[in-house]
Formats: C-alpha cells, structure tokens, sequence
C-alpha cells in the first residue's frame, strides 16, 4: 500500500507540477494567467500518458538507478517535444521557432527538474508483506513451492507453510499467531485435518482482527490468479463471480465495448496496418496474412487471421511451439511481433463477435489435444469469449510449452471469475505499457 501511495503520489505531483508550472511561465512570458486550456489539457495528458507507458509511475522506479530514472524522463520530453514539431508542421505554425524557445523549452526543464526531484525522493520507499500462514498439504506446499509464477507475489507476501500437524503443535504456543500473521489460510483438501480445538483457535483469530480465508482465495490475493490443480466441484458451486455470462447485462456491455474499440482501434491503426503489409510484401514477396483454426467461445472452431511474420514455410514440418530466437520469425515479424502489430487483423474478428477485445487468448485445436489431457479443468477458459489481450498476457511472459500453458491458465480461471469493466480497463492499461515498451510475443527459452 505504502508503494501505491508513493506512485500516485507521483502522476498527482506530475499534473500539480505541469498546470502550476505552465501557467506561471504563460504568465512571466505574456503577462496573463491563462488556467485550464485545451493547449495545457493536451500537454498533461501527454506527459502523464507517455509516463505511464514508459514505466515512471510503477513500482520499479523505487530500485532503479538514477541513469535509468533520467533516460526515462528524456523519452518522456522527447515525446512532448516531438509532438510539437509535429503539430507545428502539420499546421504551419508560423511563430514556432519562438514558442519553442521562449515558451516550450523554459516550460518542459521546469516540469522535467521538479518531477525528477520527487521520483528520487521515492527511492527509500519499500513495499511492505503481509506474513500469512497457510495450513496445506504436502503436496500442496510442493505445487506452490514449485511454481514458477509463485515468485511473482513473494514480495508483497511471506508465506510460511504448515501442515495440519504442525499447526496443532503450534497452538501450545499462548498469543504468537496474532504477532506473527496477518492472515491464515486453510486448505480444503481432504489431507488437511483440524481439531475442534484448531477451529476454535482460527474463530478466535478471526475476533482479533486476522483474516482467515482458504487456499484458493489466498492464490486470488497473493498471486491474483487459481492453480488448476487446487480446484475441486466446491469451488465451482460456492465461488462468487462469473458475471460475463451470456443473457446478462455484464455480457451485454462488454460486447458493446468490443464494438465500439474494435471500430475507433481500425480507423487509429489503419495507416500502421497499410505499412506492416507493405514490409511484409516487401521482405519476401510472400502473403501479407496468415490464417489459423482456433478454438472459440464454448469450444467451437473459428478463422483468424494475423500478419505473417515467419516464413511462408514455417510448419511445413508440422506444428511447433515458437522458441527464444526462432529462426522462423521474419526480420519484419520479430518488429511486428514485439509490438503486436501481427495481432490488429483481429479487430475484424471482435466486429463480427468471435473474440473480445480482452479475454482469454485463443489456443490451436492441434495443441489444446495435449493441453486437456495434462491440465486439469482446461476447457473452462472457454466459457468466454476469447480475446486480443487478456490477464495471462500481461502477468505472464509468451508461453511456449505445457508448463507455460499450466501457469497461464491460472491468470485465464481468474479472470472468467473476476471479469468487469475495471479489471479490462487494467488489463488495456497493461497492454498498453507492454506495447510501449516493445515486449510482446517472446518466448521464456
């Protein structure tokens, strides 16, 4: 929490700074006080936006180093700067040589000096854990302990493991849980066993203020995503969510969303796709686009389409995983694969309802064959409607083996159950960042 406040902290220092700091040089330069203007409106939204993407306002910014921190501020500048020139140009400002000198230049070290100033300040900031207790099986302690997105939440949660044994044992102990936790999870599993003794010691725990939840919600808060093999029929009743089901007015507004992004998405993108498709052509002279089988929503097969970025022959040996380095990836696809271009083709496939703009990604029929029979409860990622971009995709880099699968399907189980409007808003803002910082489709090895 104490990290969160400290980054929006930052964007809210960001916006005070840009609107006091334009107003004051307007001010000293033409002798008026000019507020809120649609010049002053453009250039925060730019600074702050362009800040976002280039990772100013995240967590990282409390270890990075200060050469790190200073080129990010210059990429940020060069962003507002750029857009200036452009708009001067396409205009044909005739006093832009003085507005940049006297005006922009004066403006942008001003904003640029005092911004720096606080990200330094937020260097000392460190995240705080929550101790937990959990109260699992062997078994289960060896699928966390083994998991490699496990890492992704140890530095906001200190998870110490026990047994049902051990924490019998540890009740001898008089007051050490409240010190010690900050919450207690238990497994439902048939292996964990309590005491009478056991559960009135969580109630009495509960009263005192510590949180006691099972095993699949403590994965929900720590991890943010549900390992398949943690779940059994009794989450499937008794879990809360899944409200984008069809006929319900959750439903009903996503698709109205995908509509109205799908259409606004095309006319942005149209010039950057006419491009993508001459560099294609360019390259090789081989087609421009590439089609797929996919599996949809509910498990029915659907068409898409993409950019190519290998080459014509890339499977002519068969399906494959992709792989770090793939010699079959294009010099033109590996640019259009890192910032995702390859993807804008299925905004179509949004316009005409077989995917989403945020979902679960669509998988080949080929390789789901192996994928149902390793990966317990794969088949209910099809209970929605597939997408662009979903959760696994910006928690979780480019999967290319079974294991990938596995761990990306925990983010996918809880997205189906938690899907709204804010967490796809999340999910965009995330995407966004991810494609301003050109990491898109790159496999782990």
């Amino acid at each position: 929490m104490q990290v969160r406040l400290a980054l929006a902290g930052l964007m809210l220092w960001d916006l005070i700074v840009t609107v006091t700091t334009y107003n004051v040089v307007f001010w000293r330069r033409l002798g008026s006080w000019p507020g809120l203007t649609s010049g002053l409106s453009v250039m925060v939204l730019v600074w702050i936006s362009s800040s976002y993407l280039l990772g100013r306002y995240s967590a990282r910014v409390t270890t990075e180093s200060f050469s790190t921190k200073l080129l990010r501020l210059g990429l940020v500048m060069g962003i507002v700067l750029g857009l200036f020139i452009a708009h001067s140009w396409l205009f044909q400002v005739t006093d832009a040589g003085t507005r940049f000198r006297g005006f922009l230049i004066p403006l942008l070290v001003l904003v640029a000096s005092f911004s720096f100033i606080l990200q330094l300040g937020v260097k000392g900031v460190r995240r705080q854990t929550s101790n937990w207790l959990l109260i699992i099986s062997d078994e289960e302690r060896r699928l966390l302990e083994g998991d490699k997105a496990m890492d992704l939440s140890l530095s906001l949660f200190t998870p110490q493991f026990l047994d049902s044994a051990q924490f019998e044992a540890l009740l001898l102990q008089e007051d050490s849980a409240p010190k010690r936790w900050d919450g207690v999870t238990v497994a439902l599993s048939d292996q964990v066993h309590l005491s009478e003794k056991a559960i009135e010691r969580l109630l009495a725990l509960r009263a005192k203020g510590i949180r006691i939840c099972t095993l699949l919600d403590w994965c929900e808060i720590a991890l943010q995503r549900v390992p398949s093999e943690l779940i059994d029929q009794r989450w499937f009743i008794a879990a809360e969510g899944f409200n984008i089901q069809p006929g319900r007015i959750g439903w009903r507004l996503k698709r109205l969303v995908d509509v109205i992004g799908a259409l606004a998405l095309i006319v942005l993108t149209t010039p950057l796709m006419l491009l993508a498709m001459a560099l294609i052509r360019l390259e090789d002279g081989g087609p421009v686009f590439y089609t797929q089988i996919r599996t949809g929503l509910y498990g029915e097969r659907m068409k898409i389409w993409k950019f190519r970025s290998m080459r014509v022959d890339a499977e002519s040996r068969g399906i494959q995983w992709a792989s770090r380095g793939d010699s079959r990836v294009t010099k033109c696809g590996s640019l259009l694969r890192q910032l995702r271009i390859d993807e804008l083709p299925q905004l179509f496939a949004v316009l005409a309802g077989e995917l989403s703009l945020i979902g679960p990604r669509p998988e080949r029929p080929e390789l789901e064959v192996d994928l149902e029979e390793v990966i317990p409860h794969y088949r209910i990622r099809h209970w929605i409607r597939p997408g662009l971009s979903g959760w696994a995709q910006v928690n979780y880099p480019y999967g290319a083996s079974v294991e990938d699968s596995k761990a990306k399907l925990s983010f996918d189980l809880f997205y189906i159950r938690n899907a709204g409007f804010w967490l796809d808003a999340l999910i965009v803002l995330k995407t966004m960042r991810l494609v301003a910082g050109a990491k898109g489709a790159q496999p782990r090895s």
